[in-house]
Formats: C-alpha cells, structure tokens, sequence
C-alpha cells in the first residue's frame, strides 16, 4: 500500500461531482436556503446520536504532524503514517474515491479518501460529512499525479461536528464588522488573519527574550486602582463590593514600576491590558497592550539605544529583515534613527523656530495666525506641541526619535539642566505614528509635587486627561529613587507595523465595538 501510495497516487480531477461549500450560489445565481442547509446540519446530528455515534462525545486524538511540517519536510515524511487533525474546508466526491482538504494550525492539506481502505460503513460516513466538519484523518504521505503532496487517508473519524455554515469559500469572510465580531470565523476563513495573530504571538516572545536577555525581570501590578495616573486619559470607573470603594481600571503601568525601582528592582517590565476612556479609530482601542519598562541608572539617552536594538532584533528575528514594507512605504529598521529635538522639528518642516518665540501670547498669536486650536489655558510649551502634532507628526515615516519636549506635556520628567523649560523625553515616530514615549524619570519628589499641583490645576480648569497628585507615590520618591530611564511601547501598533496592517482592530483578536442591537 505504501509503494502504491507513494509512486501511482490518484490523479485529482477538476470538476468530478465535486461537493463545494453549500453556502456559494447555485447556478443561475439562486441562494441556497439557508435555514433548510442548517436544518439538515442538525438532521445529520441527530442521525449521528440515535446511532451512539455523537461526534460532541469524541475527546483526545492523538496528532503527529501538522500540515505544513508535511509540506515542507517532506522528504523525511514520504511514505510514512501520520496523523492530524483539522477543519474539513472542501470535499470532492467521486464515487468509490474523494478528495478532501483539511485545515489545521499551519494551513491546509488534500487528504484522498478512498472506500476500500476506510471500508463501507466508514466511507458512507464521510460523504454524510459537512464543510466545517473538525475531523482527525490518519495516513500515507504521498504526492499525486498533479503534483500535490497529500495524505492517502487509513482512517478518517469526525470529531466535532459544525452546525453552522461558513461563509463561502473562494470570497472568505469579507464584511469587516462581521470579521471583528466573529474573529474565530475570520481566522478559519483568512489565512493571513491567522498569519498576523501568529506573528503578534512570535513578536511579544521575541520582546520579552530580547529584555530578559539584558537581565529584566518581568513584573505585574494593579489593573485596578484608587488613583490612574502615568499618562493623559480619562480613565474607566468602576466600583469594588467588597471594599465599597469606587476605583478605576489602569491607564498606565508607570507608578507602580517606579515604585519597584525605588524598591532596588533595578530593571523592570510589564506587557499588560491598560485602558483608556477615549474614542476609537484606526490606531486607538479603549484596551489595549502596553509594554514599559524602568531602568535604574541610566536615562532617555539610554532608552534611545535600547528601543533602537530592541526594535532591529525583534524585525530581524521575526520578520527576517530590517527593512519592513507598510503601507505604500518600506520602512528601515538597519539605518540609524534620526534623532531631532521637538523645535527642530517643527523648523524643519515648517520654517518656524519656536527658539525665537520666548511667551505664551506670541506663540497663541502665531497659532491664531497658521489655524492651530488651542485651549485658553494653554501656555506656551503647549502650543509647541499643538504645533508639532499638526504639521510634523505626518512627515515622520522613517523611524525618528523627537526629543526634548515642553515640561507642560511632560508631568513625570526629569528637566534638561541647560533648558529647565524642556524635559528629557523622547518619542519614537514611524510612518507618522507615535510607537513609544520615554523619559529620564523625575526623582525628585519636591518637583513632582509641584507637578501633581499644575496638573491638579489643569483638571480644575477642564482638563478631564490630567493627573492627580499621588501621595503614596510621592512617598516612594521621598524613600529615594535612583536616576532611571523608562519607556512605554504601544504593543498593538508594532505588531500593526510588522504585519503591514492598516487598522489596530487588524492586530486585536476580539476588538471593542459597538453592541448590536437586540
């Protein structure tokens, strides 16, 4: 039987009584009757169960290879038995003979399906089976006359069966509120779907070993929490029975990792959920992953080099290359980051130097003047980063660190020695999008004091994103806490970059949306 498997495989017919997705439509364009395909689905269910065949009492099936490890080692597997289990996605039956093609983890197979080796009864089962049936089929390896590595099928069993219908082959799931919604339908019937989650699996591993490797200990704090501070949102409120308090979920992870600093955890990180009260578009979800890190003794310099090597490492080992295609773009993760201060920036894009506009009331007279919005509480070093949001941000596609921001949006930031009014903070931008935010961190806790204070101030005046002051961690501070460097990645937006997807709802498995209505 293997001889004959290996070297005089069946030849695969197009177009032989071949059994198509019931879902496509019927020549002549007529829909196929849904509701009349699902009753038959659970006919066929209760067939199963009268005769002590119920496939939803079927439990462990032992698998040996999935289907790419087939196909692409398939010198070492030609002739020899496996097993595996999947997805039925087509069926061809052509009398005493079919094909089938069976969907796992790695992708997709054509198993040959023949009564005399399954038998009679077996057989007869098999050709009673649906499209989105979860069978188990153990074979030969072989290759068809056509070409194509298949398995010669010895024994064929269902293991779940599918009650619904999936959407129709060759258009896949195509209505995009219907992908996120149903995501496990998605990643059944969009190979590259599936891709990019296994990608964002394989680029947070590649994270968290390239950080371990430089001696980080990975660390979790409080998702929910009396004060949700280290970042400029509005936070979910929700209230704890138990201790009958009003609390928030987190907005950052930032307080409780410095406090592990102070602590003499010298380097720390955490990839974790963080949630943000705020719109949704393409790059905001309410939840989403954050990743930060804290680092003692070193600071936004120090940072820069890490998220650079971190970023280079992570492509490379993931993606095989540092040059990454996005959008109409290929972005070079080889080259060295530019680096420019926040002024510069604008400068160069804009001819305008901020260097030259000392007050606040020149610098809301010039953003009168250019059509940029501002708040009458804004003071000057906001209107910098008005300025830098509105006509630098879109230029900034190749990877660019901007540094040296106002201390008016940089709460939590050590003060540049020489410029007392810029702090040491930096953000990294690729294809014009925001990929982290560092800081040499502010260890004095006299200024932070004072900080917690404007901010205070700017939450009074309307501000609904500002801090509020923080008395246990202000303890922290006063206790001692060494000069630190720490970072914040948007994890969602470099898996977004690395799989070349256009929304951030691409890369979260089950987005926030919308209830339907009832």
């Amino acid at each position: 039987m293997e001889a004959q498997s290996q070297q005089k495989g069946p030849t695969q017919q197009k177009g032989q009584n071949q059994q198509q997705n019931p879902n496509q439509p019927k020549k002549g364009g007529q829909e196929p009757d849904v509701h009349q395909l699902l009753k038959v689905r659970r006919e066929k269910l209760a067939e199963l169960q009268a005769a002590g065949k119920d496939p939803f009492l079927a439990t462990r099936y032992d698998v040996t290879a999935h289907s790419m490890d087939v196909k692409e080692g398939y010198a070492q597997w030609e002739g020899k038995e496996v097993s595996m289990a999947g997805r039925m996605m087509s069926k061809r039956v052509m009398g005493k003979a079919s094909f089938c093609n069976l969907q796992d983890l790695k992708g997709n197979i054509q198993c040959y399906v023949a009564r005399d080796d399954l038998g009679e009864e077996s057989y007869k089962e098999f050709k009673r089976m649906d499209i989105g049936d979860i069978i188990g089929v153990k074979g030969i390896v072989f290759t068809t006359k056509m070409g194509e590595i298949s398995i010669h099928a010895q024994s064929l069993v269902l293991l779940s069966k599918s009650l619904q219908v999936l959407p129709e082959k060759y258009h896949g799931l195509t209505n995009t509120d219907m992908r996120y919604r149903q995501r496990y339908t998605d990643l059944i019937m969009n190979e590259e779907v599936k891709k990019t989650f296994v990608m964002r699996s394989k680029i947070i591993s590649s994270i968290r070993r390239y950080l371990d490797g430089l001696g980080f200990l990975e660390v979790e704090t409080p998702m929910l929490v009396s004060n949700a501070g280290g970042a400029a949102a509005r936070p979910f409120e929700t209230h704890y029975n138990a201790l009958d308090e009003d609390v928030k979920l987190r907005i950052s992870l930032e307080l409780y990792l410095k406090r592990l600093i102070v602590g003499g955890m010298e380097r720390v990180y955490e990839i974790g959920r963080v949630f943000r009260n705020e719109g949704l578009d393409t790059r905001h979800n309410p939840e989403f992953t954050l990743m930060e890190l804290y680092q003692a003794y070193t600071d936004y310099n120090g940072m820069m080099e890490l998220t650079e090597n971190m970023f280079r490492h992570v492509a490379q080992e993931v993606c095989g290359s540092t040059l990454i295609p996005y959008g109409e773009a290929s972005i070079d993760l080889g080259k060295p980051f530019e680096r420019l201060t926040m002024i510069d920036s604008i400068k160069k894009y804009t001819g305008i130097d901020f260097e030259e506009i000392p007050t606040t009331e020149e610098a809301k007279k010039l953003a009168d003047e250019k059509g940029v919005h501002y708040e009458a509480r804004h003071v000057r070093g906001d209107i910098i980063n008005l300025f830098f949001e509105e006509f630098v941000e879109g230029h900034l596609i190749q990877p660019t660190f901007i540094m040296d921001h106002p201390i008016e949006v940089s709460p939590l930031t050590k003060k540049k020695p020489d410029k007392p009014e810029l702090v040491e903070r930096f953000e990294l931008f690729i294809y014009g999008r925001e990929m982290c935010n560092a800081y040499s961190e502010l260890n004095d806790p006299i200024d932070q004091r004072e900080r917690f204070k404007a901010q205070e101030a700017a939450l009074a005046a309307g501000d609904e994103e500002a801090n509020t002051t923080d008395e246990d961690f202000l303890n922290a501070l006063e206790i001692g806490m060494p000069p630190t460097g720490g970072i914040g990645y948007g994890i969602d937006r470099l898996v977004m970059l690395l799989t070349n997807s256009p929304a951030i709802r691409d890369v979260l498995l089950f987005p926030t949306m919308k209830s339907l209505e009832k």
